[in-house]
């Protein structure tokens, strides 16, 4: 059994994981309605790894014995300034998603929950990836600008991302 504590920041993480979702399909949205499928499909990508995660936590609280508490999602932005506005917010998103990680691997050393940590330890390596593919595609768009036509290369490589599920947890 995990603590009330743990029990309570996984909880949130779910919300987090779920948020996450919902934010990038409204990414998604925003890229169908400016006819960039590419950059739509990376986002619907994220879409579905994002409700991974959260799935990953609702199925990890019930294996050790927690109770899974739902929580609200509030709507996310749907306006964007521009492709480079887009992978700005997704770093920012991304880093603060990696905080939450870390604040309940941190929890779950102070606490010698080590089963919890050993779980988390998936996410700290996730999040390492995120940001670095978050800030990656950010300093693409910073060397592009204005030019349209890197705008349309950049979209058919992201075109050719590819949606891979991820393993349940225990």
């Amino acid at each position: 059994m995990i603590s009330e504590t743990m029990q309570k920041l996984l909880n949130d993480q779910i919300q987090k994981e779920l948020y996450s979702a919902y934010f990038y399909l409204s990414m998604k949205a925003w890229f169908a309605e400016q006819n960039l499928d590419g950059f739509a499909n990376f986002f619907d990508v994220q879409t579905k790894e994002e409700r991974d995660h959260g799935m990953k936590f609702y199925d990890f609280i019930i294996h050790v014995g927690g109770k899974v508490t739902l929580q609200a999602i509030e709507s996310p932005p749907c306006d964007f300034a521009s492709p480079l506005d887009v992978f700005n917010q997704t770093l920012k998103h991304e880093q603060f998603v990696t905080a939450s990680i870390y604040n309940l691997v941190n929890l779950a050393i102070e606490e010698k929950d080590h089963k919890t940590n050993s779980f988390l330890q998936w996410f700290v390596t996730e999040q390492a990836e995120e940001e670095a593919t978050a800030e990656g595609n950010v300093r693409k768009l910073q060397l592009i600008g204005d030019n349209t036509q890197g705008i349309f290369m950049l979209d058919a490589e992201l075109a050719k991302r590819v949606y891979t599920p991820i393993a349940p947890a225990p």
